[in-house]
């Protein structure tokens, strides 16, 4: 049995009365808990809006219902953390929507906090007290939407059926209160499941098929946000199977919701999957851009065409898909990862705000119209495997409403939100955050190469683990060099970007070092910036990098966490640093075996 514990909201008393129904209740509820001394006046159409104002020794908040909410959160948060917003408030993405990839029999693909919080067993399963506290968890932080199943539906229409639809239409109803709507994902082939001959989105049929099953859907939840589809992706089917677009499919879908209100969202992550290494002209981070170019502006008002926020699949580091900057007539989404599939397993630490702050600055925050990024929950009693973790839940959130927003700042609101800590404490916990994820990068995949990672678990070193594979995921690394010539000269990459950025990448005197083997294929002896060869510089971060992870284990013994924490805090910092060792010992041998290089400064590589 789940015990409720104690997450970012520890000024908030716990559990989460049944009896609230609405966002307005649940704002009486939280501010009256946290003794805070505050009044409401409700506008009609304030949306999600708020705005604090100090009266009479109090506060008043004035927005929507929902508004009123998120204002309250925000009013407890600023006086816990010292900066209470002034002015009027409102997120700058409508749609806030965190994708659980949690299957109907319990398991999570990709997931490293504990079986589904919601499934099991191929039905709805949890306890509501905890689905309470979840919906409270993503209001406080300002998550609005939440995504209940896997992209890849495995058991594509148990959660659609007649029998299911009420016990999907009860789930919403626990988040409700706090302003969290459902979404849910769809097999694109569900006609053909249910009878029919065909999936053909111009189809008249089919066309149908779905005009129903949406009524139907929508009957039992009236605020569904809307369906999300990952077609003609990695076996999964979709439009092209019948000689049709991606528009066309996303827009016989769209079209379907858009009487309740829905929006479709469709995945952009479409790529050969079935890549032969020996081609060395096909180059898999080219997919998403030559495919949805050519449909920018075909697709229907309500459609959303979701794009992750690399051209590859959530790696260490990668340049900004170039389809976010390219598609200017098509409403977009940014898609993040919270589950750390590439970047630790919930193991290693790896706070991902500096990440996304150079995502939202490399594309601009204007070039999407929502954000999306896929869960790291589970049935975990600390809701995400490593309790640091939650921390990028929280700050996906406060992102969503405010991209514009410092990583040290959301961190900062975080630690201190979540643990009771002297300022020199604190200080030292948000540096190890702040710091963690350019620790991770020095020790595992650095200077921008991406699919080091054993391909079973993607977790641990295999230099050459992908190397013979299908999935177009190659490092070329070989005795003259490493690295992938992206340049027009190579698999011409490059010039999916604007000039200005075409330039900076095409040259390696001018590309950022920290991408170079991104965009290059480079001899060992190639000089970098700073007069070091590239192999020293390989050398140099693996040895940084895992003494970097070594070093935080100190910092974290000597602070006073709760003592649940802080058990799961050191067990999995020695995962971590067993984890860089192996990533420095591995991954420099490798490149010596290639290089015949030897270490500078004499450090032991293994022959």
């Amino acid at each position: 049995m789940w015990q409720e514990r104690k997450t970012w909201l520890t000024r908030l008393p716990l559990p989460v009365p049944e009896t609230l129904k609405t966002p307005l209740e649940a704002a009486e509820f939280e501010i009256g808990q946290a003794g805070v001394r505050a009044a409401f006046t409700v506008e009609k159409d304030g949306g999600e809006s708020y705005e604090i104002l100090p009266v009479d020794g109090g506060y008043r908040i004035t927005g929507g219902e929902t508004g009123i909410l998120f204002g309250a959160y925000a009013l407890i948060r600023g006086l816990t953390t010292g900066c209470v917003p002034a002015g009027r408030q409102k997120p700058f993405y409508p749609l806030r929507m965190l994708n659980g990839w949690d299957n109907m029999d319990g398991t999570v693909e990709r997931g490293y906090a504990g079986r589904s919080m919601w499934f099991e067993g191929g039905r709805f399963d949890y306890e509501p007290a905890r689905v309470r506290q979840l919906g409270r968890m993503l209001a406080s932080c300002g998550v609005n939407v939440l995504c209940v199943n896997n992209v890849n539906v495995h058991q594509p229409a148990q959660h659609l059926t007649d029998t299911l639809l009420p016990d999907l239409a009860r789930f919403a109803a626990l988040l409700r209160p706090f302003g969290v709507r459902l979404m849910i994902c769809i097999d694109f082939s569900l006609p053909m499941q249910e009878g029919l001959p065909t999936a053909d989105p111009l189809d008249e049929q089919v066309q149908a098929w779905w005009k129903e099953r949406a009524k139907k859907i929508w009957a039992a939840v009236p605020d569904l946000a809307g369906f999300l589809v990952k077609a003609d992706s990695e076996h999964r089917p979709g439009p092209n199977t019948y000689g049709r677009t991606h528009a066309e499919g996303a827009n016989m879908l769209a079209r379907a919701v858009a009487p309740f209100g829905g929006v479709l969202i469709w995945r952009a992550f479409v790529y050969n999957c079935m890549q032969d290494w020996r081609d060395t002209k096909t180059d898999r981070p080219r997919a998403a851009y030559d495919l949805y170019k050519p449909l920018d502006g075909q697709f229907d008002g309500n459609v959303i065409v979701q794009v992750k926020y690399g051209p590859f699949d959530f790696q260490v580091r990668e340049p900004v898909s170039p389809l976010l900057l390219g598609m200017e007539k098509t409403n977009l989404a940014l898609e993040l990862q919270l589950a750390q599939e590439y970047t630790g397993h919930q193991i290693d630490l790896f706070a991902m705000p500096p990440l996304w702050r150079e995502i939202f600055d490399g594309m601009g925050k204007e070039r999407a119209k929502a954000v999306a990024a896929v869960s790291n929950l589970g049935r975990d009693e600390n809701w995400t495997g490593h309790p640091f973790a939650a921390l990028n839940l929280y700050a996906f959130g406060r992102f969503g409403w405010e991209p514009d927003i410092a990583p040290e700042t959301v961190i900062r609101e975080w630690v201190r939100l979540s643990y009771d800590l002297a300022p020199a404490q604190e200080d030292a916990l948000t540096e190890l955050l702040l710091s963690s994820r350019d620790a991770y990068e020095q020790y595992t995949a650095n200077l921008g190469l991406c699919w080091m990672v054993r391909p079973e678990s993607h977790y641990g070193p295999s230099p050459y683990g992908y190397e013979f594979d299908r999935w177009g995921t190659y490092n070329r690394a070989d005795r003259n060099g490493v690295g992938i010539d992206r340049t027009d000269a190579g698999t011409g990459y490059v010039s999916q970007y604007p000039e200005a950025l075409k330039k900076l990448y095409e040259n390696p005197e001018t590309c950022p070092d920290k991408l170079l083997l991104f965009f290059h294929r480079l001899p060992y002896d190639f000089r970098m910036k700073d007069g070091r060869t590239l192999i020293q510089r390989l050398y140099d971060d693996h040895f940084q990098g895992c003494a970097r992870a070594e070093s935080m284990k100190g910092v974290l013994e000597s602070l006073p966490l709760p003592d649940a924490d802080k058990r799961e805090i050191l067990e999995r910092i020695d995962g971590q640093i067993k984890n860089a060792r192996e990533w420095r010992d591995i991954t420099n041998t490798f490149f010596h075996r290639l290089s015949g290089a030897a270490d500078e400064k004499g450090r032991k590589i293994y022959e």
